[in-house]
């Protein structure tokens, strides 16, 4: 019987007729190409690149200057896609070990941590690009150029991203930016192990909902002495290969298209040799948000002259060539674009045998390998943070305990652990299961999650299965009719069926369903894998079918939590929907009223794209009472420990927050628990700061442990139970009241963050109790002080406590010369000390003859004698926690 194409599906087989003739011409001519002398690795990758550049079309260099760089197969340049994301872990690729939120790194004070996790995280992210390779994916979160680390300053709590970034401090926020790209880049003298972006250059931290159009104004002091010694630092001293521009204004300029903030200082002052990348669609800003273009075609100009060689987003590829034909940019600025961006490709070794580069035989086994996975526990437990432990409730003896209450919205919740811009762990510890886990034959654990996260975001469950049924063959079953379909688009004939033509003759379309079953449970994590080995593991769709039937009438959520995109019907009509093409999974869910006994007719499609794939139903019971619950579960128990705080679904990219107070049913949980006069321990994963005015006054113990990753649990259960000695340290300042702080909008220093702070602090910038007792003596400074010399500072610590500990030992100077306009002290230098118990070190402390240098109001580095004050502690001067101490002394600069 003949095969007869429908007119829709001929363009397919067009295209699939293109790909196969070229990929044949390229195997083909290949022994060819090698000859071409881009391809000659007896010349250095500088020559190579020119000689690359000398053979292309203006139309074949502007191809190359989008983060979708497309193949010329003339040249043996395969298409490559340079947006790739590593926050915290390997994002939005399949699974990966998964570390703590960036601000939760931070608090470990510990630059070799990130250098290991930057080291950790580009092992997995080369095993994972070359896997890819050999499969020909090279899609978007599958290269070797990833868009991190945020170095931002979180200069205001309610910032929804600030959660990315290394906290307040640009010293601090400097050392562990250059830690990290050191470990992501490698140090080999020829090769780059991964590319690192540092973002978003430069004075970016909200608010989010206009970050598209606002303009930053920010005087030159300011800029110089807070928003840009950060990036400095990872240009001089880590030499990252790119920097990302940022999406608002600065003092008029579009980030991604100022002459001055990325030609003359990135490139004149810092001597920056690298490439920058536009953040995603800030291009498009220029013309159609800032606009200070004309045309589109004049953003390209502005962007690309201003020294933004690469765009991420469509501006250049739909809009630079048209820029060319009209004069606006020449041979010269494309060829410079094309250069600093192709010469990174050279170096990460994509045009050489995989043999002579050092990493690309690095197999998927160092992917969440033992050692990553002990890593990720290490940072977890460095970056928790004792806030309050007056009546030394902690830690507790779990050999006095019989039941212990585990209760709050964050305590059996993946989403807590996880932040954003993150990837899929193999394996987690919630809370919950770290707490069990400890306690294990010692004690029971009762479990209520005792409230939502505030009104308007629900704790979802995975739909019961019981729920679902369908008729397939005849038969009712338990379950939904899934048809899944070899493409994205959900086309084809759900049942499989062929049609027939008027003439009899067989029509059969190439996208019917690959695969019809029964799927009893509608919850399914694909990874980066397929639902069956006869579908692709990318742009595949599901269309489920079948009928819903609770078991009590009431009010109910009714959604799923997916990536990428999917719509849920409920009796024929629209009930929730989401479309993401490239970041995490979302929840969705909105309310309907069901009666027990009445079916309803469900369906939902599901369509994957790139990346990793998963999807499942979720519900919720909207009408029960959780505190009760929480109570319950509290009065039966010996301690009550509360994990609260708040998720990416109240603060993230694109969610600002309103108000810094927890989520009011938070409130009412842990008032009525303390309440009860039992002990009560709370615990905190969160990313921004929270003002916890009344907890801080009426709970016993308080513990933040920020979005702690795939280890949270245990990390969490070994500090509550004193198998681990809390050592974090605050990266940011926390507040007691928004009004304490300047509009939102407002870019100048004045008031913000610990260094020209103007209010008592809720918990201060570096605070953090131990369980052990430090003391300091005998602070020694060189007597003669030089301004061009580093210095060392020593001092005895000692530990008068019978518990071994971590002090994390930090240098503060003060200007006492020069006050007006100078922060009240800053940050210059940090070092972690174990100590045990009953011991005394004598500690050395390296301080950088830089760090005498201020800047005046021109941004001018200044550098006059006169007296300093240098503090040594285990917090900022004059506010240090009981459990620690600190000694100042007064200098004079020569």
């Amino acid at each position: 019987m003949g095969l007869v194409v429908g007119s829709k599906y001929l363009w397919r087989y067009a295209v699939l007729l293109v790909v196969l003739v070229a990929t044949a011409s390229f195997a083909e001519s290949e022994p060819e190409l090698k000859k071409l002398k881009h391809f000659d690795t007896s010349l250095s990758f500088e020559e190579r690149t020119l000689a690359l550049i000398e053979q292309m079309s203006a139309a074949e260099k502007v191809s190359q200057l989008t983060h979708d760089a497309v193949g010329i197969p003339r040249l043996g340049i395969p298409r490559y896609n340079w947006w790739n994301e590593s926050l915290h872990g390997l994002a939005f690729s399949g699974k990966a070990t998964v570390f703590p939120q960036p601000v939760g790194l931070a608090a470990s004070f510990n630059e070799q941590l990130l250098f290991d996790i930057g080291v950790a995280i580009s092992d997995e992210a080369r095993a994972k690009h070359h896997a890819y390779i050999k499969q020909d994916k090279r899609e978007i979160f599958q290269g070797l150029n990833f868009f991190a680390p945020n170095i931002n300053i979180f200069r205001d709590p309610r910032w929804g991203r600030g959660s990315e970034t290394y906290g307040e401090d640009p010293w601090l926020t400097s050392r562990l930016g250059v830690a990290y790209i050191k470990g992501m880049q490698g140090d080999d003298p020829k090769y780059i192990k991964v590319g690192a972006t540092a973002k978003h250059y430069a004075v970016h931290s909200g608010p989010e909902a206009t970050r598209h159009s606002f303009n930053s104004i920010v005087g030159d002091k300011d800029l110089y002495e807070t928003y840009l010694p950060q990036f400095k630092a990872a240009v001089e001293e880590a030499n990252v290969y790119s920097v990302m521009g940022a999406y608002n204004r600065v003092n008029g300029a579009s980030a991604s298209g100022d002459p001055r903030l990325l030609t003359e200082i990135l490139r004149d002052e810092w001597g920056f040799d690298g490439f920058v990348v536009s953040d995603c669609w800030a291009v498009l800003d220029i013309y159609e948000h800032h606009k200070i273009a004309w045309s589109p075609e004049s953003a390209t100009e502005i962007a690309l002259k201003s020294g933004d060689e690469l765009n991420c987003g469509n501006y250049y590829k739909d809009h630079l060539l048209n820029a060319y034909k009209q004069g606006l940019v020449d041979d010269k600025d494309l060829d410079l674009a094309v250069y600093r961006t192709m010469l990174l490709r050279f170096k990460l070794g994509m045009f050489d045998d995989e043999a002579m580069v050092p990493w690309a035989a690095l197999s998927e086994s160092v992917i969440n390998s033992e050692k990553n996975q002990q890593l990720a526990l290490q940072a977890a437990k460095e970056s928790i943070v004792l806030l309050k432990n007056d009546t030394k409730l902690l830690p507790l003896d779990e050999n006095k305990l019989n039941k212990v209450a585990v209760v709050g919205p964050n305590a059996n919740q993946i989403e807590a652990l996880l932040g954003n811009y993150h990837g899929l762990p193999f394996q987690y510890s919630t809370p919950l299961k770290g707490v069990e886990d400890y306690l294990a034959g010692k004690a029971e654990v009762l479990y209520a999650h005792g409230s939502n996260w505030n009104d308007a975001v629900t704790i979802l469950e995975e739909l019961p299965a019981s729920w679902l049924s369908t008729l397939y063959q005849g038969k009712k079953q338990q379950g939904l009719l899934g048809h899944y379909y070899a493409n994205n688009r959900l086309e084809g004939n759900p049942d499989g069926r062929l049609d027939q033509e008027s003439s009899g003759a067989e029509i059969i379309y190439e996208n019917k369903p690959v695969l019809t079953r029964v799927d009893d449970v509608v919850s399914f994590d694909w990874d980066d894998g397929a639902p069956a080995e006869n579908l692709p593991d990318d742009f595949f769709s599901v269309l489920w079918q079948g009928q819903i039937e609770v078991p009590e009438s009431g009010s109910y959520l009714l959604g799923a939590e997916g990536h990428n995109k999917f719509k849920i019907y409920i009796n024929d009509k629209l009930h929730a929907e989401h479309y993401e093409g490239y970041h995490e999974n979302i929840k969705v869910a909105k309310p309907y009223e069901f009666k027990a006994g009445k079916t309803y007719k469900i369906k939902v499609e599901f369509e994957a794209h790139t990346g990793a794939a998963n999807f499942r139903l979720m519900w919720a019971k909207t009408d029960k009472n959780l505190i009760e619950e929480a109570l319950t579960v509290a009065k039966q128990s010996d301690v009550v420990l509360v994990f609260a705080g708040l998720t990416p679904r109240l603060e993230a990219e694109g969610y600002d927050r309103t108000s810094i107070e927890l989520p009011s049913q938070q409130q009412d949980l842990i008032k009525a628990l303390v309440k009860t006069g039992k002990p009560v321990v709370l615990v905190m994963l969160n990313g921004g700061h929270l003002a916890l005015n009344w907890e801080k006054e009426n709970v016993a113990a308080i513990v933040e442990a920020w979005y702690p990753g795939q280890a949270a649990g245990q990390a969490i259960a070994e500090v509550l139970f004193g198998r681990y000695n809390p050592s974090g340290r605050l990266p940011l300042t926390f507040v007691k009241s928004l009004d304490e702080l300047p509009h939102f909008g407002n870019y100048s220093m004045k008031g913000r963050t610990y260094r020209y702070a103007e209010h008592e602090a809720l918990w201060p910038f570096a605070w953090g109790l131990s369980y052990s007792q430090f003391n300091y003596s005998n602070l020694q400074i060189p007597k003669k002080i030089k301004r061009n010399k580093d210095l060392v500072v020593e001092v005895d610590i000692s530990n008068s406590s019978d518990r071994d500990g971590t002090e994390v030992v930090q240098l503060y100077l003060k200007n006492l010369t020069v006050s007006d306009g100078q922060p009240l002290h800053s940050l210059k230098a940090v070092k972690r000390v174990h100590i045990k118990a009953g011991e005394s070190k004598r500690v050395h402390i390296e301080l950088d003859a830089n760090s005498f240098i201020f800047f005046n109001d021109d941004g001018e580095e200044v550098l006059e004698k006169g007296r300093w004050k240098i503090t040594v502690g285990g917090s900022q001067p004059g506010l240090t926690p009981a459990s620690t101490g600190s000694i100042s002394k007064e200098i004079k600069l020569k």
